[in-house]
């Protein structure tokens, strides 16, 4: 049966509007990468002084990291929960359960002690790391669910463009939570700011949970897994069949992730990292006098010296990029493939990764033309990713396996990489060109990940089940 027969008997069914399956899917993981993303910021910010104040530079960095990666450890295991329930139970109420962990997580993060507060200099940063593992735990499913949202509702022949609705989300939450750190920053002195006004965009979350589960409550399911229903077709153990029949797709899935997760930490939490460190040792050791530590020479690597609001400004200017390729990328991989757009995608982040050092080196503009080209990269390659994981899958394990591919992903990829960055930066001395080398060395397993898995842009994506 063709694409378009299926998709014409799936319409048959109840279905949900394109409006609202643009707002659900795009709203959702707006406020989801948004709670996640507010945590990255803060992870470079603000965490090494509250919450590590006995580590010191590089150290208390690579300390407020590893709670950074706990998530990324949690993802894997959201992604089985969340997955079970969403091939077992159904995609919508699955997707107002991960919205709901994540914003508690989130609101609950502006409500924590520091560790400097009597008592609780090892509660406090142990709280966050509890905090930080539900943040993963729901993101884990979170985006498997809205792309399945947007993709099973999807017209025929238009997968790949619905399926960038949700990847919009990542460059719009990123927004929205890096300028909400730049307006406090504006408004509030230092003092401020680092003794409570890094709370609020925590607290904030709350409302924009209050409204992202006012619109996925009004959804009904979606026509490909109310067909599985219908039919009697729904796993009792979508892990197990997953296993069982998709093992090749989850380990494609997850190394056709690689680069992409890679590309955006470097992208974001390590150029932030980077960019506003001291140029120097004497500059380091008056900002550690400044604010009363210890300055030790054995951690300094050397980075750009931008001020944090300047740096930010600018990686803003960079995800507009990410955001209107996103958009661009979804009608590439519809007329020319999923496989091919991402193979030619795949290849300019290899070669991106030789720019590193030379870009970062050019001032200003080599370091504003750094972030465009690689946000530009970034939104060229996660846009089709909406289509072309959950296409690997057959409709009965779809959220399960997709889900995994995605998170699994995200330790080998996102968990390690401003780990291994800030690790590479120290070991060149300051320079970034081994931090370069290391994005071109995943793009290569990203490349042969793409090689050798089939384009799916014609799968019947409703009645294909296992």
């Amino acid at each position: 049966m063709s694409t378009n027969t299926s998709s014409a008997e799936a319409e048959k069914a109840p279905a949900n509007s394109r409006g609202r399956v643009i707002v659900a899917s795009l709203v959702g993981t707006s406020i989801e990468f948004y709670d996640f993303y507010v945590y990255a910021t803060a992870a470079v910010l603000v965490f090494p002084v509250l919450f590590f104040p006995n580590a010191e530079g590089v150290t208390a960095l690579l300390s407020s990291f590893a709670v950074f990666g706990v998530a990324f450890i949690a993802r894997p295991l959201g992604s089985i929960v969340f997955g079970h329930f969403g091939d077992k139970v159904g995609r919508k109420g699955t997707l107002v359960a991960s919205l709901l962990t994540m914003g508690i997580a989130t609101f609950l993060i502006g409500c924590l002690p520091t560790a400097n507060m009597d008592g609780w200099t090892f509660w406090a940063p142990a709280l966050l790391v509890v905090m930080r593992f539900a943040q993963g735990l729901a993101l884990g499913g979170e985006w498997s669910g809205a792309a399945l949202l947007a993709t099973e509702n999807a017209p025929a022949n238009k997968r790949a463009i619905y399926g960038t609705f949700p990847q919009l989300g990542a460059p719009i939450g990123f927004i929205l939570a890096n300028g909400l750190f730049l307006i406090l920053s504006f408004n509030l002195a230092e003092e401020q700011f680092m003794s409570w006004g890094w709370r609020i965009p925590f607290l904030a979350s709350a409302v924009m949970v209050i409204i992202g589960l006012y619109v996925r409550l009004k959804l009904v399911e979606t026509p490909a897994f109310q067909k599985v229903v219908d039919s009697g077709e729904v796993s009792k153990l979508p892990l197990a069949a997953a296993f069982k029949f998709s093992w090749r797709p989850m380990i494609a899935g997850t190394f056709i992730m690689l680069a992409t997760y890679v590309l955006f930490y470097l992208m974001t939490t390590f150029t932030l990292s980077y960019g506003t460190a001291a140029k120097s040792e004497e500059e380091a050791a008056a900002k550690a006098e400044a604010s009363g530590k210890a300055f030790d020479p054995d951690t300094f690597a050397a980075g750009l010296g931008y001020a944090r609001n300047d740096f930010l400004i600018m990686l803003i200017v960079g995800v507009v990029f990410f955001g209107i390729f996103t958009m661009v990328a979804g009608p590439l991989a519809e007329k020319y493939g999923r496989r091919k757009t991402l193979l030619w995608v795949t290849a300019a982040i290899f070669v991106f990764g030789f720019t590193f050092d030379p870009l970062f080196g050019g001032g200003f503009v080599g370091t504003m033309a750094l972030l465009i080209i690689g946000f530009t990269l970034m939104g060229l390659t996660f846009g089709p990713m909406g289509a072309v994981l959950p296409e690997l899958f057959p409709t009965n394990v779809r959220y399960t396996g997709s889900a995994i591919a995605y998170n699994v992903s995200s330790i080998l990829g996102a968990a390690v990489a401003p780990f291994i960055a800030v690790a590479l930066w120290q070991a060149a001395d300051g320079s970034p060109w081994l931090v370069g080398i290391y994005l071109s060395s995943m793009a290569i397993l990203t490349f042969i990940a793409l090689w050798v898995t089939r384009e799916t842009k014609d799968v019947d994506y409703v009645n294909h089940s296992s």
